[in-house]
Order: C-alpha cells, then structure tokens, then sequence
C-alpha cells in the first residue's frame, strides 16, 4: 500500500473528564482461535484476491478513469474492467504479483491504554506491548478498549496479519517510470497498490472465518469496505493506532522474515506494497478518529 508518512506526535496528556477506560461492552461473546501461534501463507490465487479489490478505489483514484457518455456505476466500471482484465494477465505473465501473508492469533489483555501480548495462553511472561491514543473526547475511545483488562482474570486473544505482494511489482513499476512509460507505469502501479490492499481484505476474511464470526458479514464484497462485518482491522499510520515504530514489533511478531518482509530505519515495510494490521473481534471495534 502507499507508504505513510509518520503522523505529527499527538497530544496524549489527559483532559478534564477523561475516564481511564471507555464505555465499550466487556460482555461481549470471546470468539477463541483455533490456534494460538503463526503461521505463512503461500501461493495464493492471485484471481481469488482479485474478488476482493475495490474498483471504485482503483479505477477512479489510482488510474483517473471517470464514467463517459451519461454512464451510470456499473456501466462505468463495466467498461473499465477490460482493462483490468489485460493489467492483470499482463502481471500474471510476467509473475509480477507475489501475495504472501504472516498472521497469527494470540493471548491478549488490555491494561489502560496498552494491549499486552503474552508469550503462551498461561498469560504468565509478557512478550510485547502495544500503547495506543485514547480519544480527548467522547466516547473517550482507544483501541485497547476493545480487548478485556488484564485485572479482569478473563482471557482474551488478539489477532494480528501482514501482507505483500512482494518487490516484484515496484521494481517493474520504477522501470516504467525510469523509461517514460508513463502509462504503464500508472497501470501497474495503481494495481499493485490496490492488490495490496485487497490481500489484506481477503485475509481479513479469512481471519474472520477462523475465528467463527465471518456469518455476520454483509451480504456483498462491496459492503466490506464499508466495515460491514463484525470487528475491525486497524493499520498502523493511521490516527487510531499512529506510531509507525509498532511496524517492527509485528514483523517480530509475526516473523516477517519468512515472507521476506522487513522494516526500514524509518520504520516503514518493505517490499513497498506491504501492510500490516491488527484484528479485533469486538463488535464495536470500527473506524475512529483519536
């Protein structure tokens, strides 16, 4: 995905009111995973991902196409997926698009602001510790929130992902760029990026799945990129969860390595079309703005 600048430090001191903890349910059903470890997942159809992009995202932002001749949406886009059609086979020919993952699930619990991550389910050794910003008004929100308290005796389990597409694609798309190929390059930049992001919601998914909720999902893929499923995914450079330092403690976490994924000096992933998330089965785990 494009890379994201470090956000300006925020203010994080508390104001007047502020609770040390929201009012999000605490009762909600514990959906438990099937596994409590990682895992790497390979050689995946680049047609399944596909399904899951966001043409509107790509079609109108990343390559600047717009409905002609009175067009409505579906006509629009079903004009523009022949392009698309071609990108993609052109990048499958040329084994450009490499999807890989690194996700796992693990004992989790919050405390105040922070999500500790516990090194076995007997939640005895800490491993690592995520610090997120809580809102300076209502409803006073913060990622940890969404997870039980440490101090509670309950358990709880975090779910956490990492996906490329590999180098491939960036470094033909730099080719293009060095030779004047402009078009081109807009081509297959703009799919990449849109390949990226549509292996993360894929993913997304299948997380959901394992973990036994993904039947609360809408009744169509274009209602995911709405947040109509249960939980949410949260990316770190975003205002939820800003610091993008955390981006070296998910490669930890997961592993990167295997998926050749790394973290640069100013902690950004590489390969370039990389993202990583963090996974909450709390339903009111959606989009906020800290």
């Amino acid at each position: 995905m494009p890379k994201r600048s470090r956000l300006e430090p925020q203010d994080t001191s508390p104001v007047e009111g502020q609770p040390a903890r929201s009012d999000v349910a605490m009762d909600n059903p514990l959906f438990v995973p099937p596994f409590v470890a990682t895992r790497v997942a390979k050689g995946i159809p680049i047609d399944d991902i596909a399904e899951y992009m966001n043409l509107t995202a790509l079609f109108r932002n990343q390559w600047g196409f717009r409905p002609e001749n009175g067009e409505d949406d579906t006509e629009f886009k079903d004009r523009v997926r022949a392009t698309l059609r071609d990108e993609l086979a052109k990048a499958k020919e040329a084994d450009l698009l490499i999807p890989q993952v690194a996700y796992g699930h693990f004992a989790a619990n919050a405390e105040g602001n922070d999500l500790i991550i516990w090194k076995d389910e007997a939640r005895t050794s800490e491993w690592m510790r995520f610090t997120f910003p809580r809102q300076r008004k209502e409803p006073w929100l913060c990622i940890a929130d969404f997870f039980r308290a440490s101090d509670s005796g309950d358990e709880d389990f975090a779910s956490f992902m990492l996906c490329t597409i590999g180098p491939r694609a960036s470094e033909e798309a730099a080719r293009l760029f060095a030779e004047n190929q402009y078009q081109n390059y807009l081509f297959l930049h703009g799919l990449s990026v849109e390949m990226a992001e549509a292996t993360a919601e894929y993913w997304h998914h299948r997380v959901r799945e394992e973990l036994g909720f993904a039947n609360e999902d809408g009744p169509s893929l274009a209602g995911l990129f709405r947040q109509t499923y249960r939980g949410g995914r949260y990316s770190w450079g975003y205002p939820a969860c800003p610091d993008l330092t955390d981006n070296a403690k998910v490669v930890e976490l997961l592993g990167g390595e295997r998926i050749g994924v790394t973290v640069s000096e100013g902690f950004q992933l590489h390969p370039e079309q990389t993202t990583d998330a963090i996974i909450c089965h709390h339903p009111e785990a959606k989009y906020f703005v800290a």
